[in-house]
């Protein structure tokens, strides 16, 4: 099989790119790979307990109808998973030995649930929240479970948490740290969502390694180190997502934490991109090489590296860095959590705080090099318009530090300097 532009995954930045290149060119071939069975479909809806409980109609989860494809000339092959690739050939291999050679090849596979590898962790009724099949899987399962186990301290476990509280079961949350998301938040912030989720029912088990997961074909319990057995008939992982790129290994694309690109989403070789939660690329407003994992982000990712292959083809335009303060936010327990911009704690930045765990209101602000990068915000999620702005327009903070401290600073006056 033969196509112009070629895309390597069925999601949202795969998807907006194909349906980005036929609006701006009617005639050239466009072929998705997906390694799912199914049409693009929403993962925010993963994330949503309502639909895992049924009270979301289950066609809502479709972003395109099945006729989508055939009515824009877009070539579907699902179920197949892309398993080399020979940029001297420009062609792709996928697991059923088929060839598909391309002009334009964009990879948006999107990322892995990290497996949880320990004894017995191969049973049934374990379950990840990354594709439509784990999601089909729980829904059945919550309907008999009186008893749950989550492992991680992230964003899965808090939502999981709150759906299967809101379904009824009794729920243990085990994790490793000492606190809820240690490596990205500090102990006022991860207390305070600790406290929301002990109010809503959830039992939290912290300094906690998995020895094994009991029981015969279907897990029936977790057995920690220390000996304590927890009963379940359902344990949810969230530890984190992982990229496959074992594929490209013998192709010369250059490889970090996901696949390495310019600001143009541009691999190391040419005619080839990358989208979504894969890329690892050049961030023009933070000024880092950063890799990031949500759904706005992956659709305007999948826009901008269809134009920019649009006009490396067809000279349709010139090309555009990607542009965008990413943001993620969630809600459950009666709280609200939001990351925005680049949340990393490491040693290059300043800390400020902004709140207080007492008053169930605080963000952390971190700065580097006189600029604001990112911040997490619990219970206060409104300053998020205002932190994004002040990110995008490189707005200096030096000297500032007192009002960004001050919660009561109203913080779109310093986008209005």
């Amino acid at each position: 099989m033969k196509t112009h532009y070629l895309i390597i995954g069925g999601g949202v930045a795969g998807t907006t790119a194909a349906e980005t290149i036929r609006s701006r060119d009617k005639e050239a071939g466009i072929a998705i790979v997906s390694d799912e069975p199914y049409r693009f479909y929403s993962r925010i809806m993963l994330s949503k307990p309502n639909f895992f409980l049924e009270k979301i109609p289950f066609d809502q989860v479709w972003l395109k109808k099945e006729s989508w494809y055939a009515d824009n000339n877009v070539a579907f092959i699902s179920g197949k998973k892309a398993v080399r690739l020979d940029p001297q050939k420009k062609a792709v291999t996928l697991d059923d030995g088929a060839e598909v050679s391309y002009e334009k090849l964009l990879v948006a596979v999107g990322g892995a649930a990290r497996k949880y590898d320990v004894p017995g962790s191969e049973k049934r009724n374990i379950f990840y929240v990354r594709t439509l099949d784990d999601a089909k899987a729980i829904i059945e399962t919550v309907k008999h479970a009186k008893h749950a186990v989550t492992i991680g301290g992230g964003f899965v476990s808090f939502e999981m948490c709150e759906m299967l509280r809101l379904a009824g079961i009794d729920v243990t949350l085990v994790m490793r740290e000492p606190f809820f998301w240690q490596n990205l938040l500090d102990e006022p912030s991860s207390r305070m969502i600790e406290q929301a989720l002990e109010k809503g029912g959830v039992k939290i088990v912290r300094n906690a390694d998995v020895e094994e997961i009991t029981g015969g074909e279907a897990a029936e319990g977790v057995k920690l180190k220390d000996g304590t057995l927890i009963p379940c008939e359902i344990i949810i992982v969230g530890i984190g997502i992982v990229c496959e790129t074992d594929w490209l290994k013998d192709a010369s694309v250059a490889v970090g934490r996901g696949i390495l690109a310019n600001e143009y989403l541009e691999t190391s070789v040419p005619d080839v991109w990358v989208a979504g939660d894969v890329a690892e690329f050049k961030d023009i407003v933070l000024g880092e090489q950063i890799q990031l994992g949500n759904w706005v982000n992956a659709q305007r990712q999948g826009r901008t590296v269809a134009l920019n292959m649009l006009a490396s083809l067809s000279a349709q335009g010139t090309k555009e860095p990607f542009r965008m303060v990413s943001f993620y936010t969630t809600q459950g327990f009666g709280i609200t959590i939001a990351f925005v911009g680049d949340v990393r704690p490491v040693g290059d930045r300043t800390v400020i705080a902004r709140g207080s765990q007492e008053a169930n209101s605080y963000a952390r602000l971190l700065v580097k090099d006189g600029e604001l990068i990112g911040a997490t915000l619990i219970n206060r999620t409104q300053e998020l318009g205002s932190i994004s702005k002040i990110i995008e327009r490189d707005v200096k903070v030096s000297g500032k530090e007192h009002e960004l401290g001050d919660p009561a600073f109203n913080l779109a006056a310093l986008t209005q300097a």
